[in-house]
């Protein structure tokens, strides 16, 4: 359950040799047929999680490809292969980075094993980085776990908002991942680096939220048995992230709306202000405005602090994130907690985590897979090991189990809003998400589809799942190929224009959109 594995190489009967073992392990792939191709590639497609790379190519060989990507700071495991074992010729590719070596032909063992390995340090190398990334007030916006287009659009106002030094307000639900977005705010900006101060202002008692917020000199209250310097001055220089801002008592509302306006502190027990150069960062769950009109918030400081709203969306807005979410949480967990059997999550679970609310957001996913990780026994994981949001699904199909087999009828329940049906839904292509969906069997007039109509949906869930990469579109569909491109054209389903191609420059997918409309007007 990992990012595509980028193949190049500049043969195609060795590259379509490596894809078809690849995709046997389960795993996507991206062809290319040189190291230009492959660069580009590693630009433009930022989850590519493995690259497998041939040395010798006419283009450009894997040795300049190595450096390239070392000289751009990618950071992708890379397993060199070459006709030519010399030492040297080893030596010289591992200094350069690459991960592992094999020499042509190699075996379908040897390949799996070396795959395992690159995937497993890819994931851990990668967690590492975005530990060490936001510890140093680095983090920045590639290092969002993300793919869906709210996302996208959250991301480009940050990259705006990174660029000055304005006031800014990200609101959102618990545990959407605003201080995330607050490290990255700040780690592509001119504060790189510096100090990021975070302070959850619904945690504070109202005592001493005077002294945590601006300060204290030594003996200015009883217990203040020290001088304390207070938030604004410790991000003095950097970033100050206040946390759920909308739980501040109404005096302390004030005292931040002078030390926001002025840029300095009163310390209590201080004979004088002191002077602050500070980002500051606003979060909240609540709706300020409502508060304001209710008297709660000061309108002065909301306006102050409301100067560049940034909304993002719970997770049920963008579920195209969670396959991508899961499979991180799942990597990281199962490296953590030393499960390395773990390799992946059956499609019923994924299915069955797609179709949940999540009220918790991020942190009850992240909360989800990782209890799932200590629970699994085997080498995926299932249903099974998700007994919470089973619970959750029984209020959705309260009879039968919630298993692998009855998933697929309680998305097709969650799509259209009522208990399904165990004798009218068969897996398909309704679409929840553009990867999570179920086949109506009835029709709109309450009879039975023909199988023409299922199986034109069928396909056309088949090529948007699987990328339009038809080696695996037909071999998951059960088919030959060619059986595959002749029910493309009897369906009138199109296989160009860079849709549901194996093209060797990397499968092309700028038709997604016109596949997942064919797929909805299939569905009806």
């Amino acid at each position: 359950m990992t990012g595509p594995i980028l193949i190049v190489d500049d043969d195609p009967v060795q590259r379509r040799l490596l894809e078809a073992a690849v995709l046997r392990m389960g795993n996507r792939t991206i062809l290319a047929d040189g190291g230009n191709a492959a660069l580009n590639l590693l630009r433009n497609r930022k989850e590519i999680s493995l690259v497998i790379l041939d040395l010798v190519m006419p283009d450009m060989d894997g040795f300049t490809v190595l450096k390239r990507m070392r000289e751009t700071g990618t950071s992708v495991p890379v397993i060199v292969q070459t006709a030519q074992g010399g030492l040297d010729t080893v030596i010289t590719a591992m200094r350069l980075g690459a991960f592992d070596f094999v020499v042509k032909p190699i075996s379908p063992e040897r390949l799996q094993v070396s795959v395992a390995n690159a995937l497993k340090l890819g994931a851990l190398e990668g967690e590492i980085k975005r530990i060490r990334h936001s510890a140093e007030g680095t983090l920045t916006f590639r290092d969002l776990v993300t793919r869906s287009e709210p996302m996208e659009r959250v991301i480009k106002l940050g990259w705006k908002a990174a660029a000055s030094n304005i006031p800014i307000l990200i609101e959102g639900e618990s545990g959407v991942g605003k201080e995330m977005l607050a490290r990255a705010i700040q780690g592509s900006g001119e504060r790189r680096g510096k100090p990021f101060i975070t302070v959850n202002c619904g945690a504070i008692p109202d005592n001493l939220a005077e002294s945590i917020l601006f300060g204290h000199e030594k003996g200015s209250f009883t217990g203040a048995t020290e001088r304390h310097v207070g938030k604004f001055v410790e991000a003095d220089g950097g970033t100050l992230f206040l946390d759920e801002v909308g739980d501040l008592s109404p005096d302390i509302q004030v005292k931040l709306l002078r030390a926001v306006q002025e840029g300095e502190v009163d310390p209590v027990g201080g004979k004088k202000p002191i002077n602050v150069d500070i980002r500051l960062i606003s979060a909240t769950n609540r709706n300020l405005l409502d508060l304001v009109k209710s008297g709660q918030f000061r309108e002065d400081l909301f306006y102050r602090l409301h100067v560049f709203p940034i909304s993002l969306p719970p997770l049920r807005k963008r579920r195209e994130d969670i396959p991508v979410l899961v499979r991180h949480f799942l990597a990281r967990f199962a490296a953590e907690e030393g499960r390395s059997r773990i390799k992946g999550i059956t499609p019923s679970a994924l299915a069955l985590l797609g179709a949940y609310d999540w009220p918790g957001n991020i942190r009850q996913l992240e909360n989800a897979v990782f209890r799932a990780v200590v629970l699994c026994e085997g080498t995926e994981l299932t249903v099974d090991d998700f007994p919470q949001i089973q619970a959750q699904a029984r209020e959705i199909m309260p009879s039968g189990p919630i298993d692998d087999t009855s998933v697929p009828r309680l998305v097709a329940g969650r799509a259209n809003g009522v208990a399904p049906q165990p004798d009218i839904a068969v897996p398909d292509s309704q679409m929840m998400s553009d990867r999570f969906g179920q086949l109506q069997g009835i029709d709109g007039e309450g009879q039975v589809r023909s199988l023409a109509l299922i199986e034109e949906a069928m396909i056309r869930l088949a090529i948007s799942h699987y990328g339009g990469q038809m080696s695996e579109v037909a071999r998951r569909l059960g088919i030959g190929r060619s059986t595959l491109y002749r029910k493309l054209k009897d369906y009138g389903i199109d296989a160009v224009g860079g849709v549901a191609t194996d093209k060797a420059d990397g499968d092309k997918r700028t038709g997604f959109s016109d596949i997942s409309r064919g797929i909805r007007k299939s569905a009806h």
